[in-house]
């Protein structure tokens, strides 16, 4: 396993900054406000000729409640699993209280401790970062994270700490075997739940409040012999009421996760429906061309009359994506799950499935057979053979002549013949069509003399009879 490094400190120190310096992302969400992060974040720096995992965490405060204190929870959990602790400090603000409550902290945890006084440009490090030294931790390291400025130097510091990895367990979390799986949806509909609730502990926060979740945090999990990667992403609320830049920054994220995910989970609301900001969502999902499961969450809490009356709206409002399985679960009870987790796989086997080219051209040659396009300007469209485009979602390149003129109604009978025969579940089905090259389009016939000489005594005739 590769050594766990966790950096802590109060709220607005840099701690994000720090974490995207080192990992050299952009996957920890900046802004100039204090609490913009509250999950813990995962990531993999280089550390000399080693590596190890990074946790970027939420800012503690003194005498923490709500949503400060499972903020505070899940830091303590960060420290927990760390062999190293960053503890930064702002130079510019200097000393403060909440520092001093944080290194009281760090020593009942008994773990190394490695002081980085962040934001030291502009100022002069020695004078600006020696009332540190009251901390009883050494002299802090002077790093500017924003510009990259002393990353060298402690990642040095680092690695002179860091246990060496071990190999035998050394496992990257970019595998490219795992299965991406995204969770989106509106605020509040349950995605930090589901999330912890399938990693089996409190690994995001959950609270009653929209827009707990702010950053997509990746977590992950092996089960059943598949490696997954579970992506929680913020809420998606309407653009007219995203007011908040760090919100703002959320959303795109969240769409990030969609482009990433190999599988989406788009988490509804039992009680509320599905909603037009549902539908938008979907649209983004669809556009991109993602694996799809839809989840019904918190359906115990429901009705009969009630269960109907949405099922209905269902049916109704989603006849465009009824490919897509739909899950009915309690994510806060842990009901039908297993079947989340079939869906998931069975849309993923779906999305990146092998269709060989002889066997795509017999199902075409067949559904041709038994049903032609209709005929446009007296002549027929002619389908010769298929074959693979890609995955993800999967695409279907179908050559013949005319393809031009073949309707949408023959596109989706041709849609449903692929689906059935190599039975995809979960992921939409692209369709090209490409029509042969004409050898003699764009050239001028040359004639031969005797054909001039006939087209010559032709144009002869036929002004002769004009006149008469």
């Amino acid at each position: 396993m590769l050594p766990v490094v966790a950096i802590v400190g109060r709220p607005n120190v840099g701690k994000s900054t720090l974490f995207n310096a080192l990992t050299r992302t952009r996957d920890a969400l900046v802004a100039d406000m204090p609490g913009v992060t509250r999950d813990r974040q995962y990531g993999i720096s280089d550390v000399g000729e080693t590596q190890c995992v990074l946790i970027d965490t939420g800012g503690l405060v003194g005498q923490a409640e709500g949503i400060d204190y499972l903020t505070a929870r899940q830091v303590h959990q960060a420290i927990e699993e760390s062999q190293l602790v960053l503890f930064v400090v702002s130079a510019r603000e200097g000393l403060t209280s909440e520092d001093e409550e944080i290194s009281l902290l760090l020593r009942q945890h008994d773990k190394p401790v490695l002081l980085v006084g962040n934001k030291t440009d502009g100022t002069d490090p020695d004078v600006s970062l020696a009332e540190f030294a009251a901390l009883g931790m050494g002299a802090p390291l002077s790093v500017a994270a924003s510009h990259r400025r002393g990353m060298t130097a402690l990642m040095e510091q680092v690695a002179g700490v860091l246990p060496a990895p071990d190999d035998a367990g050394d496992e990257s979390e970019e595998d490219d075997d795992r299965l991406r799986l995204a969770i989106v949806g509106r605020p509040n509909v349950g995605k930090s739940t589901l999330v912890n609730r399938l990693l089996g502990e409190e690994r995001v926060m959950a609270y009653d409040l929209p827009g707990t979740t702010r950053d997509s945090i990746s977590s992950f999990m092996e089960r059943d012999g598949v490696k997954y990667e579970l992506i929680d992403t913020a809420g998606v609320r309407r653009r007219s009421k995203v007011t908040e830049v760090v919100e703002k920054f959320s959303v795109i994220k969240a769409l990030q996760a969609i482009d990433k995910a190999h599988v989406v989970v788009l988490m509804l609301d039992a009680g509320e429906g599905i909603t037009d900001q549902d539908t938008t969502l979907l649209g983004h999902i669809l556009q991109q061309g993602r694996a799809l499961v839809i989840v019904l969450n918190k359906w115990d809490g429901m009705d009969e009359e009630r269960r109907k009356a949405v099922l209905s709206e269902m049916d109704r409002r989603l006849q465009y994506v009824t490919w897509a399985r739909q899950i009915r679960l309690s994510a806060l009870h842990g009901s039908g799950l297993k079947e989340l987790i079939k869906a998931v796989r069975e849309a993923w086997r779906s999305a990146t499935i092998d269709m060989p080219t002889p066997e795509l051209t017999r199902v075409l040659q067949k559904a041709w057979e038994a049903h032609q396009p209709p005929m446009s300007q007296g002549r027929s469209s002619r389908l010769r053979f298929a074959h693979s485009g890609g995955n993800l979602p999967p695409r279907i390149i179908i050559h013949g002549n005319r393809t031009d003129a073949i309707p949408a109604s023959y596109k989706r009978y041709l849609e449903n013949v692929f689906i059935k025969h190599f039975k995809l579940r979960g992921t939409p089905l692209r369709i090209e069509f490409r029509s042969g090259e004409n050898p003699y389009k764009d050239k001028k016939n040359k004639l031969t003399q005797r054909q001039l000489a006939k087209r010559k005594r032709l144009k002869k005739f036929t002004s002769r009879k004009g006149r008469k």
